[in-house]
């Protein structure tokens, strides 16, 4: 048997077909939360950050603490255009020619932040595309941005969904989320936080509309459509470090599966997470 190279190894920016190899897919939350978000996401033959709202250089230090090398990226996708999503995108496209796999609106409204760019690769939600042996499944979200997108992406060793920056959980949402082995779930605020928390009230309105963010109940409400026997973990995500806490998350939304042996982690803003894997054995 070959050996196999670590994770994000990149070994060409065109599919390698290894079927003699363990299928695996991994996950690392760099940042996650109102001050930048980043997600890593790799096999053993593709690397993808999924936004870049630190700095170059904050991110770069992130995917080192992983032992990442940031060479062995072969794109970067954007969700939407809000500035704790894109912060880096311009720099590390520019610094690793990069492409970046971003839709039509995002793209007009984040022009501004992303400055020159050598290579768009443009998708549409509702249509796959895929980077190498790594599928993605980009749908609609509720967000108050111009063309605000979720994720799926699934090789053959797995699905994870990725859910964050939503107001509300759709239908669409619901329908993506399905079958998936490992889910990053918004889970943003506690709502009596939220409301006698410092935010104007128009903030507040904000972050409790139909375009804002998911609270802890409604984050449990969604997985609670989507469980099924296979999911193994879930992260919850974009936890706000005004309105919210990780023991309030975790405690509403893992206490109705407690007994499932469904595993639980909550991201954070100023520190990534471990790496979570997902493999299957041919």
């Amino acid at each position: 048997m070959k050996q196999q190279p670590p994770f994000g190894a990149s070994v060409s920016r065109s599919c390698v077909s290894s079927p003699d190899l363990t299928a695996r897919l991994c996950i690392c939350m760099l940042a996650s939360g109102s001050k930048g978000n980043a997600i890593y996401v790799a096999s053993d033959q593709t690397a993808v950050l999924i936004d870049a709202g630190l700095s170059g250089v904050q991110i770069e230090r992130r995917m080192q603490q992983q032992g990442i090398c940031p060479r062995n990226l072969d794109a970067l996708v954007v969700s939407h255009e809000h500035n704790d999503h894109v912060t880096g995108v311009g720099v590390l496209a520019r610094r690793y020619n990069l492409p970046v796999y971003i839709n039509d609106g995002t793209r007009k409204a984040a022009a501004r932040n992303l400055g020159r760019i050598d290579a768009f690769c443009p998708f549409s939600c509702g249509t796959r595309f895929v980077i190498n042996d790594l599928v993605f499944r980009p749908f609609s979200i509720s967000h108050d941005a111009a063309e605000p997108a979720g994720f799926t992406v699934e090789n053959n060793a797995g699905k994870i969904g990725i859910a964050t920056d939503l107001g509300m959980a759709t239908a669409m949402v619901r329908h993506h989320l399905q079958g998936c082995n490992l889910l990053v779930l918004e889970a943003n605020h506690d709502v009596p936080m939220l409301e006698q928390g410092p935010y104007p009230w128009p903030t507040k309105q904000r972050v409790k509309g139909r375009t804002g963010h998911l609270s802890n109940e409604a984050a449990r409400d969604l997985l609670m459509e989507v469980i099924h026997d296979r999911l193994k973990h879930v992260v919850l995500a974009h936890i706000s470090q005004t309105n919210n806490t990780a023991e309030k998350t975790l405690s509403v939304v893992a206490e109705p599966v407690n007994g499932r042996g469904l595993r639980f982690s909550a991201a954070c803003q100023e520190t990534c997470s471990r790496m979570f894997e997902i493999t299957k054995t041919p």
